[in-house]
């Protein structure tokens, strides 16, 4: 199966939020996905969905998020999410693919860091690591090996701490 992972384009928006409803069974994630795709936070190379057959089958966003310290010093990160792909097609290494090309995409264009709260078992083999290594924590009470990050340069979390600060988009979720 070829798989194409690209940039998102105007014309895939209905598509994407079909892939989200159905990887998710409900419509918060693709309604989250509208809301962020129009605000400050988005960044649109780094919403990439995963074509076959010139279907759009998987998606992955990435936004911008802010960590910042007890002394209001603010550091810009990434989180990553959602990730979908559609049933069919899960468990194909579609998932892997996309995010493994938005963290490619987001070291390129000059982004330190990315945070994940997901799955313990699933995202280290991205690199990632509890986020609580750089005393980076979540605004929300989640266990601490599910709220994760990488650097995506070498000590791209030097000197970084403090808790993350999504773009308000995500209270609607």
């Amino acid at each position: 199966m070829d798989v194409l992972i690209r940039k998102e384009h105007s014309a895939d928006v209905t598509a994407i939020s079909a892939v989200n409803e159905e990887a998710f069974g409900r419509a918060d994630e693709a309604n989250l996905v509208d809301l962020l795709r129009n605000s400050s936070a988005f960044v649109p190379e780094l919403s990439l969905v995963a074509e076959t057959n010139g279907a759009i089958v998987g998606h992955v966003l990435f936004t911008k998020i802010k960590i910042i310290d007890s002394f209001n010093h603010r550091f810009e990160s990434l989180a990553l999410a959602p990730i979908a792909v559609r049933s069919s097609f899960q468990r194909k290494g579609i998932g892997a693919a996309l995010i493994q090309a938005g963290l490619n995409k987001a070291r390129e264009i000059g982004y330190l860091s990315v945070i994940v709260l997901g799955h313990e078992t699933y995202y280290p083999k991205f690199g990632f690591q509890p986020a609580s290594r750089w005393n980076i924590q979540p605004p929300f009470d989640v266990p601490d090996e599910a709220f994760m990050a990488v650097e995506l340069v070498e000590c791209g979390l030097k000197q970084v701490s403090g808790i993350v600060v999504y773009a308000k988009e995500f209270e609607a979720v």
